[in-house]
């Protein structure tokens, strides 16, 4: 971060727990109560080096509202101690570790013209591999698309869930040589499926490191697939995926009606299977009930075991709040946390947005969390649920509006700045950081990687011109009608 010239004020004698000290003091005038015990009480200042502060936070999440809400702030108070040449360096917890495991962090300097390096989130289409990464890498060597961010460890497991974990867990450990090959894991949205797939992944590469494991959502698979097919090296591609030693395959309902990538996958499958490897795949319903795909395959999923994932009881639910408020290093009140609990009865992704929303509300509006302020919380984003019709995540809103503008999914992840582009990927942002649960930095990675930063803007920008623009209104409330979205 830098900062404006300022006589150099020299602090070399100065401790890094005392020039915190002082910068909270600034801070605190500057923020509200609640805001300061929620965003600075919990940071930890770990070193002073060359006039470059080092402070700790919790998480990914805590350092990303800091920089997005706060960094004026602390802009001011580095600059009022440490003088023109004060900068301030994040250590973000990665993963809190264990007995065994030191905790893992990761530093960010200079944080508004650097991007941090990612270890936590969903991988982004960016940053899943290439079929034709085998021309360079052995299989256990290649990328098998894994989040850091999902371990067995952190999947709170219940009645809702006890069959599917149980299952996942059982494969890892002996991965193809068990009764559960396939396993199919199927539920709702939200309620865990994605978290098992890869804890199960990273589970098997911990224990058998030498087996080329593979996360692939299917509709990569099908964008891959057709990508070969343009450039006639369906062979190849095939041929990588047939040494695949687990391969974790994620919404396969996403195959309906895509006769030949149904028919490819089928030789994979069957291919795998014999082979003596590990096949799981996740759908949104009972395999049974899954329509457009071909019967031979559907046959295929029931040969070893299908489990599902319900919603969760308030027990899990509530184990899901703590555990969300642990890893995020936020602090809400008990009462607070169990009205949640009982209140938001969907799935773990609604819970989370509930959280977020009430720490973001309470520090905006500088007052504490209560029951009031989470009552009308809670009823803003039920009734705003309502209004979407449709299971909405950031690939269907990219796709309505890349063929509603004509242009590719990859011109909307892409550099390039030509208007029209810029413009259809500015009206997608929009939408994904209104109708969705997801954060601006995860969203900005569905977007070739881009920052919080560049959200923000790309949807303050089109909601300036929607005020100032009726034909600009006109044309977003039709890609919004197109995903059965209102208001």
């Amino acid at each position: 971060m830098i900062l404006p010239e300022k006589p150099l004020i020299e602090v070399t004698t100065k401790d890094c727990v005392l020039v915190w000290k002082n910068c909270l003091r600034l801070i605190r005038a500057s923020v509200g109560e609640q805001s300061f015990k929620t965003w600075f009480e919990p940071i930890r200042p770990m070193k002073l080096h060359n006039s470059i502060l080092t402070i700790q936070v919790p998480s990914q999440f805590f350092y990303e509202w800091l920089e997005e809400h706060y960094v004026n702030v602390l802009k001011k108070a580095i600059y009022g101690e440490l003088g023109a040449e004060g900068k301030l360096e994040y250590s973000i917890i990665i993963d809190k570790g264990n007995e065994q495991h030191q905790p893992y962090t990761i530093n960010i300097s200079n944080p508004k013209n650097a991007k941090p390096v990612d270890h936590s989130p969903l991988p982004p289409q960016k940053q899943f591999f290439s079929p034709f990464d085998m021309r360079t890498a052995p299989p256990h060597q290649a990328h098998s698309n894994l989040s850091s961010q999902y371990s067995f460890d952190n999947f709170i497991e219940g009645e809702c869930n006890r069959l599917a974990y149980s299952a996942c867990f059982s494969v890892a450990q002996n991965p193809g040589s068990n009764a559960f090959n396939p396993l199919v894991i199927h539920g709702g949205v939200g309620l865990g499926k994605t978290h098992l797939l890869h804890a199960l992944g990273r589970e098997v590469k911990a224990l058998f490191p030498e087996k080329f494991v593979l996360y692939v959502p299917s509709d990569l698979f099908i964008t891959q697939f057709v990508d070969a097919l343009k450039n006639q090296s369906v062979q190849e591609f095939t041929n990588y995926y047939m040494q695949v030693d687990v391969l974790l395959v994620d919404d396969i309902q996403f195959l309906a009606g895509k006769e030949k990538t149904q028919e490819n996958f089928f030789h994979i499958f069957n291919h795998l299977h014999q082979a003596g490897k590990q096949i799981v795949m996740t759908c949104d319903i009972a395999p049974k009930d899954l329509k457009g795909l071909h019967d031979r395959l559907l046959s295929r999923f029931k040969w070893g075991l299908v489990a599902d994932v319900q919603v969760p009881d308030y027990k899990t639910r509530l184990s899901i709040v703590r555990a969300k408020m642990q890893t995020e290093g936020i602090a809400i009140p008990n009462e607070i946390v169990e009205y949640v609990a009982k209140n938001v009865d969907t799935n773990v992704r609604e819970l989370q947005g509930v959280l977020i929303s009430l720490v973001a509300k309470a520090s905006l509006m500088r007052q504490e969390i209560d029951i009031d302020m989470t009552e009308k919380t809670l009823n803003q984003i039920i009734q705003r649920v309502k209004q979407i019709e449709v299971d909405l995540n950031i690939e269907i809103i990219q796709k309505a509006v890349a063929e509603h503008f004509n242009v590719s999914l990859n011109d909307l992840k892409s550099e390039t700045r030509k208007k029209e582009i810029a413009n259809a990927r500015q009206i997608a942002m929009f939408i994904c950081q209104n109708y969705t649960n997801m954060s601006l930095k995860t969203i900005g990675e569905y977007f070739g990687g881009r920052d919080h930063s560049t959200v923000s803007h790309a949807s303050r920008t089109v909601t300036e011109r929607l005020e100032n623009d009726p034909l600009y209104k006109n044309i977003v409330d039709v890609v919004k009608m197109k995903l059965n979205l209102k208001g």
